[in-house]
């Protein structure tokens, strides 16, 4: 089952508060025995996100499509492909992963995210 909720896109930059006139799938993601759950979205141009939340924890995640993860809430560590150190990511960053590969997750506190699939 599919639901219509609004979205709207500010075109200055700024962290977007709602999504307007998208489809939302009912059915959630969940992953690594529910420590990770999320919620596609998908905008009228095909494009889609997930909004999610992830519990304390280390994860590998595996990508398709260029990722990129934007952190509502929350504080955690990101190893990149190809990179040796982790990065600190908390409330209100951003980080970019490419297609095709792998990262890895250490989240300190409960985390609140918005996935953007880039094709």
């Amino acid at each position: 089952m599919h639901v219509k909720v609004p979205y709207h896109i500010e075109s200055k930059g700024e962290t977007v508060a709602e999504f307007k006139n998208v489809t939302v799938i009912k059915k959630g993601n969940i992953y690594f025995d529910g420590n990770v759950t999320s919620r596609s979205i998908i905008f009228a141009d095909g494009s889609r996100k997930t909004l999610g939340v992830m519990l304390p924890g280390e994860y590998v995640f595996n990508t398709s499509e260029k990722e990129i993860m934007e952190i509502l809430a929350g504080d955690l560590e990101v190893l990149l492909p190809g990179a040796t150190e982790w990065r600190a990511v908390k409330d209100g960053e951003t980080f970019e992963v490419a297609g095709n590969s792998s990262f890895k997750l250490r989240v300190r506190r409960v985390t609140d995210y918005c996935c953007s699939f880039v094709k």
